[in-house]
């Protein structure tokens, strides 16, 4: 009977059904992926500025005018005593570069000049037929003078032309110093040696490729013979040059300057009206008696004379 009842006590307890846990949906949405944000940097970079395209050599500017020369009219003090008259009157500053003529024409050429006072006849007229320059004046002249040591070893001196002097100093192979420069006065000489027949050429033959008052210097050093335009020749004198004048006077010495308005097809940075100002002005005969009157109380006589149609028009030949 015992065991009966513990079976029966068994039998009464429930078995315990294994219940799977209730899905519990999440009670928010996930956060959204955000994707990370960029940090700016500390220092704040420049402002990127667009490259600027390189300057044109010459910027306009209404007030500045830049006047291509020689050196002759440089070194013999000529435009120290003329143009801060003009600057003064117009209230217009003048840029000067003083070069061989023919450096002065490439510059009008290329558009880096407003205008021009040169020596070349030749290379003038080749510059106004190329439609380089709008307008060419006659200024003033002076000459050339064939220089050299006292001694004058070639006999130059009592010479009759320039092609008979540089004659002498070629077959004697004395020492000649040639501004070998392309300026006027380079010009000048390539044309008496052609004159003469002669190529010169040998070590009594020295091309230097400097102005004339450098030129002046190395044949007062050698001693050489050269050939130079008077007014610098009379300029360097006054400083103490040794060298003597052995021929002056014959036509073929003559030396002309003409002023050229440089055309402002060039672009527009020329300065077109203030050349033409400068052109009136320079031919004016109040600024040519200046120029008939320089040199005259230092030297004795004038550098340069006056030849500007106005000029001309004032002082008519008898």
């Amino acid at each position: 009977m015992l065991v009966i009842a513990m079976l029966a006590g068994c039998a009464a307890q429930p078995t315990a059904t294994p219940v799977p846990p209730t899905k519990v949906p999440p009670t928010a949405d996930p956060p959204t992926k955000v994707p990370p944000t960029a940090v700016p940097p500390t220092a704040v970079p420049p402002t990127a500025v667009p490259p600027t395209a390189v300057p044109p050599t010459r910027v306009a500017s209404p007030t500045k005018l830049l006047l291509a020369t020689t050196t002759s009219t440089n070194d013999s003090g000529l435009l120290a005593y003329l143009l801060p008259m003009f600057e003064k009157e117009f209230n217009v500053k003048i840029d000067v570069v003083a070069v061989g003529t023919g450096q002065a024409i490439k510059l009008g050429q290329d558009g880096n000049a407003d205008v021009l006072l040169v020596h070349a006849r030749a290379q003038e007229d080749a510059f106004m037929a190329a439609g380089d320059g709008t307008r060419r004046e006659d200024v003033m002249y002076n000459d050339f003078v064939i220089v050299g040591p006292e001694a004058d070893a070639a006999t130059v001196k009592g010479t009759k032309t320039a092609a008979e002097a540089f004659t002498k100093i070629a077959n004697a192979t004395a020492k000649f110093i040639s501004r070998g420069d392309g300026s006027g006065t380079n010009t000048k000489e390539t044309a008496i040696w052609k004159a003469a027949n002669i190529t010169p050429q040998g070590d009594w033959y020295v091309s230097a490729g400097q102005g004339m008052g450098a030129v002046l210097t190395m044949a007062d050093e050698m001693p050489a013979y050269t050939l130079s335009d008077r007014a610098t020749y009379l300029a360097r004198k006054g400083e103490g040059l040794k060298l003597v004048i052995l021929l002056d006077g014959p036509k073929d010495l003559l030396n002309p300057y003409g002023v050229i308005a440089v055309n402002p097809k060039k672009g527009a940075h020329i300065q077109a009206a203030l050349a033409t100002k400068f052109i009136d002005w320079i031919i004016s005969v109040p600024v040519q008696e200046k120029i008939e009157a320089f040199g005259k109380d230092k030297y004795g006589q004038s550098l340069f004379a006056a030849s500007s149609a106005p000029w001309k028009a004032a002082h008519p030949a008898p």
